[in-house]
């Protein structure tokens, strides 16, 4: 295979992988929508987080909340737990990075908040940590998972939602959280602001 065929091949598996997700994740989408829509329109937030890529997803999924996505319209509130250095270094020097973002949740979260927890393995030790912290604080959790969902998996409870990716490569499962995360901005901004069609 040269490289030319290579490409056209990860393309492929690309669009293979959006065709298997949308054959079962649509319901789960909409619900997890459904959950957001409903904190945001009951003055609640929407705290995000993850790591490398999973983490560039939490951020990009805040700043389209709190800019715009497709159509101009009121500033949402969302927070990525993934920017502030100085708050993530100091927590990882003098407690452990497994806490890095379950002690923000602890001090910014709020019942009736909603956690987007990204791990496209579901083992991340930080975001396990930072679901409990959510259940503690009565917030709602969406998780974007892949491969079997993971550790993350057993911990959700029945009024969270998972978004499970049905492949095991990690870059076709972040290709499809990213699309999620364009689902769900688009899923908000019509349900809250009415459709632009």
């Amino acid at each position: 295979m040269n490289s030319i065929e290579r490409i056209i091949h990860l393309f492929e598996e690309s669009i293979k992988a959006k065709q298997v997700s949308a054959q079962s994740l649509p319901p789960l989408i909409e619900a997890a929508g459904q959950l957001m829509v409903h904190a945001l329109l009951s003055d609640h937030k929407i705290l995000s987080c993850g790591n490398g890529g999973s983490a560039g997803d939490a951020q990009h999924f805040s700043s389209e909340l709190l800019n715009r996505f497709e159509r101009e319209r009121p500033s949402l509130p969302a927070i990525a737990l993934t920017t502030d250095t100085s708050t993530l270094t100091s927590i990882a020097n003098d407690y452990s990075y497994n806490e890095v973002f379950s002690k923000q949740i602890r001090a910014l979260g709020s019942e009736g908040d909603v956690l987007l927890a990204i791990s496209t393995s579901g083992n991340s030790a930080n975001v396990i940590q930072a679901i409990q912290a959510a259940h503690d604080r009565g917030m709602r959790v969406i998780a974007l998972t892949g491969k079997d969902g993971g550790n993350m998996a057993s911990l959700l409870q029945a009024e969270d939602v998972e978004i499970r990716v049905p492949m095991t490569s990690t870059a076709r499962i972040q290709e499809v959280h990213l699309l999620t995360i364009h689902t769900l901005c688009d899923y908000i901004d019509r349900e809250i602001f009415g459709p632009i069609d």
